[in-house]
């Protein structure tokens, strides 16, 4: 015998509303309302229970509401209806409340879905409160399901919603990785799995869209500390780099003249007076060209030449839009005396342009002559330079400029742009300019951190210019070439970095991905993005909080720059960020600010509680009081990407496609069951760059 509508709709009945306010409502429980299971929806479901859901009649369907918390009160008196033996028992009452938060509105579409049952629609928001003594219903199997399934463009499946049915949690792309996602909680938690598997149910959902013949055009960068990522991936199509390659994994190559200033001055440790601005010249002069070396081809000499014969002349403009101080006055003159003494090393190496060289020359010796003044004997000093002179030396170098091709203008700063030098060059001529600028003594640990550099092996293999390095080359292996033929996933692995160089090798890539694809679309007309999504494992270490009030930076404060960067507004160029960390209190703020969804495991730490809270509103934060008790492979997901804060049911990942992330098992090899032999001899042997010949 079935029901009738009216009478379904009764049976669900629970209890009404006793108070209404914004964030809060609270409901008085019919004694009849199940108490621990209920059994009127259809199926079996445990009722009441924290962080469910329940439904309020409203004028456009039903308001969805979520069970904070229940209590018992003392009543003397029974509320159930037709009970009229008040007078006869003197007996205190339990009566039942709850407390509830508003999240959105449940509403019929009007149409059927496959099996002919109303088709809803959840959307986040209350337009219309209750009032006090409005119906309480529980939702029906489809209704639970409609809650947590409702939203456009889910295409990845990423579990089950325990609360709601076993509702299948899907998420739009779009919305999960185009706007940042933080992973957090403990460690061994699940949070590995969660963002490998994120991954790999993307790629999977692609794969199936596209059709099975093609790969999808998907660009995963996982930045990898602890070298857990390769294992996850090891069956698929993956760029794997590490320190030490071995079959499968190459060799992580993040060149010298990959660097800019920033991050050369973080290295070396400059300090911001007298240092950087060294450096930075320095740096200027090495990319532009200003060291040809014997080695160079004909055309990269000429392209040397132009580079540094166009630094040369839109540094004379400069000087004449703006006139030199006395103390630059002599400074100024001694650069030009660099000059004069650079060309004529160089005229040997262009015999067909050496007239051209000469008359640049010469015009350089006649306004250094015609200015340098000597007093007291062996003090020499320039007097001012006027704009004549400097004009007799931009023309004759314009001449030589235009015959060799024409002036070549950089984008940005030159001491930034991505132009091939070596190590040891840049050294040397941060010694040259020292030695002009008179201030030797504060450089000489600069070019001892970078010589050091140069002759440490481990460093070397990473940051050498190793034969064949281009910096499209480097793109095409470490992002993706054209349609993502090569693989969609890369994985590098920073766990055997040196400390001195992790942070920032960490920044170059970021920076480097993040400047790449701001410059694909730029050059395209309609301002396409090329998306790609940067992983950071273990993101506590690299983007850690910093005092933004200091004057010189220090590595981790770079790398940390970056990644805020590339948080505010990496969105607009397709660079979506993962963060994985088991301590957001550490993390920086602008970067976990900028995060518009939240995968949370489970949470212990009160520090990091205190935080996590913060990132949601005031009536959702009843959800979060789970996080202590999270089981492995649980989390809550929320934000941007969750019409509503959703726990989920991660779905498992077989063995071989987890992150190598395991607790130690100290019981099985203590016991015996698993045989662990070791050759520190062979250990150490690498780790002191040992390498035994054969006899």
């Amino acid at each position: 015998m079935s029901l009738s509508p009216l009478a379904y709709a009764n049976s669900l009945h629970i209890g009404s509303i006793d108070f209404v306010s914004p964030d809060e409502i609270k409901v008085l429980l019919d004694i009849e309302a199940p108490d621990s299971i209920a059994l009127n929806t259809g199926t079996p479901r445990a009722f009441p229970r924290i962080n469910g859901y329940v439904l309020v009649s409203s004028d456009d369907g039903y308001l969805v509401a979520q069970i904070e918390w229940i209590t018992v009160e003392r009543s003397q008196y029974p509320k159930r209806k037709g009970m009229q033996d008040f007078g006869l028992i003197d007996l205190p009452y339990p009566l039942r409340k709850m407390s509830l938060n508003p999240l959105g509105t449940l509403q019929y579409d009007g149409s059927k879905d496959e099996g002919g049952d109303d088709r809803y629609i959840f959307k986040r928001g209350v337009e219309t409160f209750p009032s006090v003594g409005d119906a309480v219903l529980l939702p029906t199997q489809k209704q639970l399901r409609s809650i947590v399934e409702s939203g456009e463009n889910r295409y990845v499946k990423i579990g089950i919603s325990p609360l709601a049915a076993n509702a299948e949690v899907c998420i739009d792309p779009d919305r999960l990785f185009g706007r940042h996602l933080a992973v957090l909680g403990n460690t061994g938690s699940g949070k590995s799995c969660t963002v490998a598997g994120l991954i790999r149910w993307s790629l999977d959902a692609a794969k199936k869209a596209c059709g099975e013949e093609k790969e999808p055009n998907a660009r995963f960068i996982v930045l990898d500390p602890n070298g857990e990522y390769s294992h996850a991936f090891k069956n698929d199509k993956v760029r794997v780099y590490a320190v030490e390659p071995i079959v499968g994994i190459k060799q992580l190559q993040v060149p010298l003249w990959f660097w800019n200033s920033a991050e050369w001055s973080a290295f070396t440790q400059a300090s911001g007076k007298t240092q950087k601005p060294i450096l930075r010249r320095a740096l200027r002069e090495v990319r532009s060209g200003r060291l040809v070396t014997g080695s160079d081809t004909i055309e990269e000499k000429k392209l040397k030449l132009r580079r540094y014969l166009s630094a040369l002349t839109i540094q004379l403009k400069g000087v004449l839009r703006n006139s030199l101080e006395k103390t630059e006055e002599t400074k100024f003159g001694f650069r030009l005396k660099a000059y004069e003494q650079d060309l004529n090393n160089l005229k040997h190496e262009f015999h067909e342009y050496q007239s051209e060289i000469s008359n640049v020359i010469t015009a350089i010796k006649s306004t250094i002559e015609s200015t340098i003044k000597e007093y007291p004997p062996g003090n020499h000093y320039f007097r001012a330079f006027t704009q004549q002179q400097l004009n007799e030396i931009i023309n004759p170098l314009a001449n030589l400029i235009e015959k060799l091709g024409g002036i070549v203008y950089q984008q940005g700063s030159e001491e930034d742009c991505p132009l091939t030098f070596n190590g040891t060059d840049l050294a040397d001529q941060l010694d040259l300019v020292a030695q002009q600028e008179n201030v030797t003594q504060f450089v000489d640990f600069l070019t001892m951190r970078i010589r050091t550099m140069l002759s440490d092996t481990r460093m070397k293999t990473i940051t050498g210019n190793a034969e064949g390095v281009t910096l499209d080359g480097w793109l095409s292996d470490y992002i993706g070439n054209n349609i993502e033929s090569n693989g969609t996933i890369t994985v590098i692995d920073l766990s055997l970095v040196p400390s001195e160089l992790v942070h920032i090798i960490t920044a170059v890539i970021a920076r480097i991905t993040f400047e790449s694809l701001q410059r694909y679309r730029k050059l395209h007309v309609n301002k396409r993005t090329l998306p790609t999504v940067l992983v950071m494992e273990e993101a506590h270490n690299y983007i850690r909080r910093y005092k933004d009030d200091a004057e010189n930076y220090d590595a981790a404060a770079i790398c940390c720059q970056v990644f805020e960067k590339i948080a505010r507004e990496g969105r607009k160029f397709g660079l979506g960020l993962v963060l994985s960390s088991q301590r957001p209190s550490e993390l920086s703020p602008t970067v976990l600010s900028q995060c518009n969804s939240f995968m949370l495991h489970r949470i212990s730490n009160d520090r990091d509680q205190e935080l996590v809270n913060k990132l949601v509103p005031d009536n959702l934060r009843g959800l979060l009081r789970d996080l202590p008790s999270l089981p492995s492979r649980n989390a809550i997901l929320l934000g941007w990407a969750s019409e509503l804060p959703v726990l989920v049911q991660i779905n498992s990942l077989p063995e071989e496609q987890r992150p190598k992330s395991d607790d130690p098992d100290f019981w099985n090899v203590w016991s015996g069951k698993e045989n662990r032999t070791v050759d520190w001899k062979k250990i150490t042997d690498d780790w002191q760059n040992i390498n035994h010949k054969a006899k």
